[in-house]
């Protein structure tokens, strides 16, 4: 049965014991989108792993990042032998610092990645030939509120109601400054349906990620119009 966002709008007033003329549409969907970030950055989503795959060519450090990212799970190279080299993260200071060092702008198989922009990633040293690019990662999920799917549900709130509830209610009450006790008691609730969550996500993440049809999509390589 889908859990709705009408269902926990009504679900987090009948809670509370507080109309709409308080916890008001716009309200009460704060609640929720503040509920879904909490949980998500507590736990990944399986179903939210996705494969942005592209090409490296000689001379070109820059890979575009998916417009739907959430957080990164690993950078891949591929060259043409079939051997696989797994980039290392740096932040941005390290990456600046690394092409300001004379003698590293020179070609050779790529070791780290780091942001450039909000649009670009760059890898360090600039590829010396062409490489096929995995980049794993978590999309950003589709929050109930979206009209898109608030009329049949998400994932998180048909698979796990009693998650998203608590956590929403955790927030209503911390809006109404409420009864200590009444926090704890949901905030304890919350962390019960937390551990069954992550427990059952651990579990389906054991299992292959190729045969479980994760979702590649191809990524534009292009660079920067300055560099």
């Amino acid at each position: 049965m889908a859990y709705t966002l009408t269902n926990l709008q009504s679900d987090i007033r009948g809670y509370t014991e507080v109309g709409d003329n308080v916890f008001t549409d716009s309200v009460v969907d704060r609640f929720i989108q503040n509920a879904e970030n909490k949980i998500y950055r507590a736990v990944d989503a399986d179903l939210e792993r996705f494969y942005a795959t592209s090409k490296m060519i000689i001379g070109n450090r820059y890979v575009t990042i998916p417009g739907d990212l959430r957080n990164i799970r690993y950078v891949q190279l591929t060259d043409s032998s079939g051997k696989q080299v797994y980039l290392n993260q740096r932040d941005p200071s390290f990456m600046a610092e690394y092409y300001d060092t004379p003698g590293t702008a020179s070609l050779d198989i790529p070791k780290y990645y780091g942001n450039w922009d909000e649009n670009f990633w760059v890898v360090a040293p600039t590829p010396n030939a062409i490489y096929d690019i995995t980049l794993a990662y978590n999309r950003e999920p589709v929050s109930l509120t979206n009209a898109t799917v608030s009329g049949t549900g998400t994932y998180l709130s048909n698979k796990y109601q009693d998650l998203l509830l608590y956590a929403s209610l955790v927030n209503a009450y911390g809006y109404l400054k409420g009864p200590a006790d009444m926090i704890q008691l949901y905030q304890g609730q919350y962390k019960e349906a937390l551990e069954t969550y992550a427990v059952e996500q651990e579990g389906r993440r054991r299992r292959n990620e190729y045969n479980d049809g994760v979702t590649r999509i191809p990524l534009e390589a292009k660079s920067p119009s300055s560099y």
